[in-house]
């Protein structure tokens, strides 16, 4: 098993390094990415543990980024870059654009809900950033909620009618995408049916812009799958899977290893990385 996509306490997920490693272990996966939100700093911890456990870790991260033509989010993932400084500046921007929002939206929850702001923090201790998630678990604490994606998650943080979402752009994402082939990475559209970018898809792939785009993912369908893979094959795409496993505060039910990229397509991910292939890619941005 290779899962390409999961997220530990360094971003929004609720378990370490070391559990995610070890739980990988546990269970017969032969490589592993820990993809967390704008950060690549947990990559030394999770090779060393890599070593101890006898599992491939590789680097990766999954980066924030705006379509600014249909004004929507997007996530790129981004693997072996073998440059990874030359991202460092573009992850604090958006770490820091993460921060303002989510600043904003405790804020208006505080106004509604008698929380405070140490209730929040107290669960983001390892993140470099603070996530929905960590306020919805301090309401959850006092007792205003039971689930994390439930009724009160809606009404406060729906992305069309939420009375305490804030939205903000990120980079835009064909710069996130240049910068990533700067570092001598491989970028990856990540789970393109959970935020609509299939036209974006189409464009990115028709411009030599992305290298690959995550099929096996929770918010697939089967049918959405089979039209994903079409695309990845008239565009010479790679073809990635990962559970996207955020532990307890998963969106849907999702175990490491629930959804897995295919050898074949690996060894083209791990064969992306020569000098040739970035070179291509930057003279074509």
């Amino acid at each position: 098993m290779i899962d390409l996509h999961c997220h530990s306490t360094l971003s929004d997920g609720s378990l370490g390094i070391e559990e995610i490693v070890r739980q990988a272990a546990h269970i017969g996966m032969k490589a592993l990415c820990i993809t967390d939100h704008d950060t690549l700093s947990g990559y030394s911890r999770a090779r060393f543990l890599g070593e101890r456990y006898q599992i491939q870790i590789i680097q990766g991260v999954e980066m924030s980024a705006w379509d600014t033509q249909r004004e929507s989010k997007v996530h790129i993932l981004c693997y072996l870059p073998q440059n990874p400084d030359r991202l460092e500046m573009l992850c604090m921007k958006s770490r820091e654009i993460r921060k303002e929002v989510s600043k904003e939206m405790i804020e208006k929850v505080m106004e509604r809900y008698p929380i405070t702001l140490d209730s929040v923090l107290r669960h983001c201790k390892g993140s470099e950033s603070i996530f929905k998630v960590h306020i919805m678990r301090a309401l959850i604490d006092y007792g205003y909620a039971l689930e994390f994606y439930g009724a009160l998650d809606s009404e406060l943080f729906h992305p069309q009618n939420g009375c305490c979402i804030v939205n903000r752009a990120y980079p835009d994402v064909r710069h996130v995408v240049n910068l990533i082939h700067a570092s001598r990475g491989v970028a990856v559209l990540a789970h393109p049916m959970l935020y609509d970018n299939l036209e974006l898809l189409e464009e990115l792939a028709a411009e030599g812009k992305i290298d690959g785009v995550e099929v096996d993912h929770y918010s697939a369908a089967p049918e959405q799958r089979k039209m994903l893979r079409d695309i990845a094959k008239r565009y010479d795409l790679i073809i990635t899977g990962g559970s996207d496993f955020h532990g307890l505060y998963n969106q849907k039910p999702s175990h490491l290893g629930s959804n897995t990229t295919d050898p074949e397509h690996f060894a083209r991910l791990l064969s992306f990385v020569s000098q040739e292939h970035i070179q291509k890619k930057n003279t074509k941005g």
